[in-house]
């Protein structure tokens, strides 16, 4: 047997070591028990054990804690960095993802992101995507954001990428139970009639003139929401008319659970980006999620375009 394995095979039990580190830390064998999962029996059991082995005293038993002999303290200190060596050895071959976040709108996580997260882990499984979702203009540098999907004009900023993701194309959907209650409007003056759900961009009153040619009165009955994902889930449960991107309904409309109900669709003049700095602290990892999220959302338009209806504006 060489030298080396000779003094491995002297080596304590790992788990004799594990306990009396654990409860050196405590000085209560209770505490160790609970930390290891175990009972405080057997902790003591095995610091007896560890202390017969070595042929020294580690530990004085007090009456309410316990005190580490000079032998202990010294030992302590040295297993100690032996885990510590163990757990960086090991942190060495399993790496920690890498973390880049994307800050994004409620209503774009929620509706978009979040159902596809799956997808994205499994292409990405070293990528640990971190989403901040507010309606809060994130700042680059002082929130660590890595990218952001932003609504409105570029340009964003100086040193600033911006690509286009998808126009916010506007239309009118209703659940088909209000629609089959209550009867599919036709004019402003019977939209009006149903209750309207409003979101933070309020783009009622200028679909009401631009494409359906007249402004009434708003009814008292309508409902105002500070996240568009919120009216859209009004919508979904029947209680009124929503004004919405077609974007973030599409697949709703596909499997019936929204019925667009006026053919025509509005431009509300902005869009939405996917913003970067020129230069990333990850760029690795930032053209990953870059790419990805591009091509999906640009197949996704693709396949609406040939289903959108008239535009207007």
């Amino acid at each position: 047997m060489s030298v080396e394995n000779l003094q491995l095979h002297r080596l304590p039990p790992l788990n004799s070591l594990r306990a009396f580190e654990v409860a050196a830390r405590h000085l209560n064998f209770r505490l160790a028990a609970e930390e290891l999962g175990v009972t405080q029996g057997a902790v003591a059991q095995q610091v007896r054990g560890l202390e017969a082995e070595l042929g020294l005293k580690l530990f004085d038993r007090l009456p309410r804690t316990l005190a580490l002999t000079d032998s202990g303290r010294a030992y302590q200190a040295n297993v100690r960095r032996a885990f510590e060596l163990l757990a960086e050895a090991t942190a060495a071959l399993r790496p920690e993802p890498l973390h880049l976040t994307i800050s994004v709108t409620p209503t774009f996580a929620s509706k978009w992101l979040i159902p596809r997260l799956p997808e994205f882990s499994a292409a990405h499984p070293g990528i640990d995507l971190r989403i901040s979702a507010s309606e809060r203009l994130a700042n680059f540098q002082s929130d660590a954001v890595d990218l952001a999907v932003r609504y409105g004009s570029p340009p964003f900023g100086p040193g600033l990428i911006a690509d286009l993701l998808f126009d916010q194309d506007l239309i009118v959907v209703a659940s088909p139970q209000l629609l089959a209650r209550f009867g599919t409007p036709k004019t402003a003056e019977e939209a009006v009639a149903l209750p309207l759900l409003h979101d933070a961009h309020n783009f009622w009153p200028q679909y009401l003139e631009q494409i359906l040619g007249g402004a009434p009165t708003l009814s008292a009955r309508n409902t105002r929401f500070n996240q568009t994902s919120l009216a859209i889930e009004a919508a979904l449960a029947g209680q009124g008319l929503a004004l919405v991107a077609r974007f973030f309904v599409e697949e709703d409309l596909a499997i019936g659970r929204l019925i667009q109900v006026f053919p025509t669709v509005m431009s509300s003049g902005a869009s939405f980006y996917l913003v970067s700095p020129r230069k990333s602290r990850q760029p690795g990892p930032l053209a990953a999620v870059r790419d990805w999220l591009l091509t999906a959302i640009r197949a996704q338009v693709k396949e609406g375009t040939g289903r959108a209806a008239p535009k207007t504006g």
